[in-house]
C-alpha cells in the first residue's frame, strides 16, 4: 500500500504523524510519501521539500510567495501522478492541498482522495464544502458536529476525534520539576506565551504579547514567561525575544512544552489548535489574534460565529476570553490576564469548559490516530470511483 500525504504546517504535521502511526499498526506494509514536518519524518516520511515553505497565511503573506507556491503545487501534483498511490491524503492547509488534489485528480481521475480536517464551513464561507467535494472523496473530521456539513456537500465523512486528547500529559511532578529547573518558585506567577507557529503570526503578535506581559509584570513583579516554539520559527522567536526587557525562557522540546503548560498559571495564545493543547493540560488561557488590515477586514465580514476559540465552540460556552482584530491590544489583554490570575471563579469556569471539550473530542476513547487510520482503510476497501 502506497500513500501520499501532504501537511503544510505544525498542526498538520502532528495530525499526519498520529495517522501514520495508526496506519503502521493496522497495515505494517504501508509505504509513505509526500510532504511533512519533523513528526511525520520521524514516522518514516521523506519530505519532498521542507514543509515550512507552506506555512504562510493571509493575503499579504501569500502574495509575495505566490509563484513559488504555484511551482510547489505543480511539483507535488506531478509527484503524486508519478507515484500513483492508493490514496492522496491532504492534511489541513486547504489553499495548497486542494489545489494539488485538483491537479492530481485531473491526471488520475480514479485517484482516491482523503482530506484530514474538515473546512470550518460552520464558521465562514459555507460554499467551500461543495467546491472541496469536486476533488475530495472522504473527510476525516476533528469535531463532532462536522460530518453533516461534509455529507450534505457530497463527501463521506467520519468524526475521528482530535489527536490532542491522546497526547501525553505532564504530571504534577513534571510541573514541579519544570519550575525547579528554571528556578521559578511555586508561588511565582508563570505565563506561557504562544504567539503562533507561522512567521507572519509571530512578527505581528509577539511585540503586542510582549507589551501586554510587561504591563502585567508591572502589577506582578515576580512574573516569569515561558515561550514555547516550533522548528519553523524558532530562530525568529529566539532573536525577537532576546530583545525583550525581561527575556523569556524559550523551549522547543515537546516534553518541555507540555511541562510548561502544566506548570503555568495561565497562557496567552494565538487562536488555533493550541487552545485545545492548553485545554488538554487544563491551563487557563486568554486568546488573542490579529491579521493585517485587509485580511482581517475580509475575514471578519465572512464570519458566521461569535467566537473562534475551539474550546468555546465545542463546549458551547464562551468561557475563554478573546481579543481579536482591533481588540488585540496590549492594555485590554494585560487586564484580562490579571483578572484571570486573581479570580478563582473565572479559572473554574474555564476548567469546566475544558473538561467538557475534551470529553466531546474523544478523551478516554480509542486513539484518534487509530480511528483516523481505520477510516482511511475503510475508504481503500471500497471500489474506486469510475473515471
Amino acid at each position: 500500500m502506497k500513500l501520499f500525504l501532504i501537511a503544510g504546517e505544525a498542526s498538520g504535521d502532528k495530525l499526519g504523524a498520529a495517522l501514520m502511526a495508526g496506519l503502521k499498526s493496522l497495515a505494517p506494509e504501508v509505504e509513505f510519501h509526500g510532504i511533512g514536518g519533523p513528526l511525520m519524518e520521524a514516522q518514516g516520511l521523506t519530505s519532498l521539500f521542507p514543509m515550512e515553505e507552506l506555512s504562510v497565511m493571509g493575503l499579504t503573506e501569500v502574495l509575495p510567495k505566490y509563484r513559488h507556491l504555484k511551482r510547489r503545487i505543480a511539483e507535488s501534483a506531478e509527484a503524486v501522478t508519478r507515484l500513483a498511490p492508493d490514496a492522496l491524503i491532504t492534511i489541513d492547509s486547504p489553499d495548497f492541498c486542494l489545489r494539488v488534489a485538483r491537479l492530481a485528480r485531473a491526471a488520475q481521475p480514479r485517484l482516491r482522495t482523503i482530506h484530514y480536517v474538515a473546512p470550518s464551513v460552520w464558521a465562514w464561507r459555507p460554499g467551500r464544502a461543495a467546491k472541496m467535494a469536486e476533488v475530495i472523496d472522504h473527510v476525516l473530521a476533528l469535531l463532532p458536529f462536522e460530518p453533516p456539513y461534509m455529507e450534505a456537500a457530497g463527501m463521506s465523512c467520519d468524526f475521528v476525534g482530535h489527536p490532542v486528547v491522546a497526547e501525553p500529559r505532564a504530571s504534577d511532578e513534571d510541573a514541579i520539576a519544570f519550575r525547579a529547573a528554571h528556578q521559578i518558585a511555586s508561588d511565582q506567577p508563570l505565563v506561557v506565551c504562544l504567539p503562533g507557529s507561522r512567521a507572519g503570526e509571530v512578527k505581528r503578535l509577539a511585540p503586542r504579547f510582549d507589551e501586554a506581559l510587561m504591563r502585567l509584570r508591572d502589577r506582578e513583579p515576580g512574573l516569569r514567561v515561558i515561550l514555547p516554539t516550533v522548528r519553523g520559527v524558532s530562530d525568529m522567536v529566539r532573536e525577537m525575544s532576546a530583545r525583550w526587557p525581561v527575556p523569556p525562557i524559550v523551549v522547543e522540546d515537546p516534553v518541555a512544552k507540555r511541562a510548561a503548560f502544566a506548570a503555568a498559571d495561565l497562557a496567552l495564545a494565538a487562536s488555533g489548535t493550541v487552545s485545545l493543547e492548553l485545554a488538554a493540560a487544563r491551563t487557563p488561557m486568554i486568546i488573542a489574534y490579529d491579521a493585517n488590515f485587509l485580511t482581517w477586514h475580509i475575514a471578519s465580514r465572512m464570519l458566521r460565529i461569535d467566537t473562534v476559540t475551539l474550546v468555546n465552540l465545542v463546549s458551547e460556552t464562551r468561557a475563554i476570553p478573546e481579543y481579536l482584530g482591533p481588540r488585540c491590544r496590549p492594555g485590554p489583554i494585560a487586564n484580562a490576564m490579571l483578572e484571570l490570575l486573581e479570580h478563582d471563579d473565572l479559572r473554574q469556569q474555564q476548567l469546566e469548559a475544558m473538561e467538557l471539550t475534551m470529553r466531546r473530542l474523544g478523551e478516554g476513547g480509542e486513539d484518534p490516530g487509530l480511528r483516523a487510520a481505520r477510516s482511511v482503510l475503510s475508504v481503500l476497501e471500497k471500489p474506486r470511483k469510475a473515471g
